[in-house]
């Protein structure tokens, strides 16, 4: 488990918090004082208090009066947590208005999320659906249970749970169990979010804005996305499209690929995180709740993240996380024999072995920060790849590109996220 670093990292557009923190200690230097100070300190204090009239007006003023939130906790404060967030296709009333009518339900998106013990790093790990793996026997929603299957495509474990009832809390579980027996990583928590969700946590943050490095254009028999090259703000239902996207022109459209897609949904997601980052979101409590609310309306999720509280606790937990140790990896993966189909290569062990181990990406600031630590001749025992220090390098227009699935990218590359 990562040691918290006794010098966090100070965040990137952090002069709000950094000003938060030096009147917090004021604060406390102050009670201090005044708590401990001499028997002189105290006679004065008595001799200024008798010229003073005090008012205790609260109970004139009733109970229906402003709340004051305070900064929240995280209750899973120095444990990893490694969430399993399930897109679903989902052919509600509300979801058919967006995609039309479709048998069945899938798991469109699966990504391990995990956020380190220290919450100095986040590594989100896309598993493409269309993944050959061995799926284990699960409960069914309506009842009894579904078979093991070999070499299946991924996202049928989904839709195995979901049984004849469409139950999304069995198709989360057999997912769970799926990902679990393949990769040995334990998942802590989970989120199933539906298409109408994504609208509106979008919206509930005000839009995501995009520089896109080319014209992305649906074809018009698949839907009607067509953003132009550059700057874009996309809205809740411009943003569903971009991800559900998978015919067309633009960022890989022309090819038809779910990779490509993956390639696309993660330039998404990169955006929308410094857009919470660079709204110091995560800082302004009263803003952080309305938007945990609007995300609590919109997915399914495990009791352990199932209330405002927890999830603005964990959310304000990350308030430090330097951008560029948000780290979207891809799992190597080779052609199947079988058409459309894509099995994972041996290297992806390591990438569940890093989880496993809560340990950095290699490269990202604060995998070189832990680096220059362990160094230095400090004394102290060697730190654990999970720490964190100060010294971590930031970068404002690049990113650290991950390997695509069948070539390996370049080192640097400009993200979509930042124009």
């Amino acid at each position: 488990m990562p040691k918290k670093s006794a010098n966090p990292t100070a965040p990137r557009h952090g002069l709000h918090k950094r000003n938060h923190r030096i009147l917090r200690g004021i604060a406390l230097v102050a009670t201090a004082l005044i708590a401990f100070s001499g028997t002189a300190v105290a006679l004065v204090n008595a001799d200024l208090q008798s010229k003073m009239t005090v008012d205790d007006v609260d109970k004139l003023l009733g109970d229906n009066r402003p709340t004051i939130v305070a900064d929240p906790d995280d209750p899973y404060a120095g444990q990893q947590l490694n969430i399993l967030v399930m897109g679903t296709d989902l052919r509600d009333a509300e979801n058919e208005k967006i995609a039309g009518k479709a048998g069945g339900m899938a798991s469109d998106t699966t990504m391990v999320v995990h956020i380190s013990g220290d919450r100095k790093s986040i590594e989100v790990v896309s598993i493409p659906r269309d993944s050959l793996v061995d799926i284990p026997a699960c409960v069914r929603g309506g009842g009894g249970e579904s078979a093991p299957e070999s070499r299946s495509m991924f996202n049928r474990a989904f839709a195995n749970g979901a049984g004849s009832t469409q139950d999304l809390a069995t198709a989360a579980a057999c997912t769970i169990k799926t990902v679990e027996q393949l990769t040995g990583v334990r998942i802590t928590s989970h989120v199933v979010l539906k298409m109408t969700g994504v609208i509106d946590v979008v919206d509930a943050i005000g839009g995501v804005t995009m520089c896109l490095p080319e014209p992305v254009k649906e074809r018009p028999e698949y839907g009607k996305l067509d953003l132009p090259a550059g700057k874009n703000v996309l809205d809740g239902r411009t943003a569903i499209n971009f991800l559900r996207a998978r015919k067309g022109q633009g960022m890989g459209l022309e090819l038809g690929s779910d990779l490509k897609r993956i390639e696309r949904q993660q330039a998404f997601l990169d955006a929308a995180a410094r857009e919470i980052l660079d709204q110091n979101l995560v800082t302004n409590s009263p803003e952080l709740y309305r938007v945990v609310k609007a995300v609590l309306g919109a997915v399914n999720t495990s009791p352990d993240l199932g209330s405002p509280s927890a999830l603005a606790g964990l959310a304000f937990s990350l308030r430090s996380v330097n951008k560029d140790d948000i780290t979207f990896t891809f799992l190597p993966v080779f052609d199947s024999a079988v058409e459309g189909r894509v099995e994972w290569k041996a290297e992806a062990a390591e990438i569940w072995e890093r989880i496993i181990n809560d340990e950095r990406v290699p490269g990202t600031p604060a995998a070189l920060a832990d680096e220059k630590a362990a160094a230095q001749p400090t004394g102290d025992s060697e730190k654990p790849a999970g720490s964190a220090t100060s010294d971590a390098p930031s970068s404002t227009e690049t990113t650290k590109a991950p390997e695509t699935p069948t070539t390996k990218a370049p080192e640097k590359t400009k993200s979509p996220a930042t124009c």
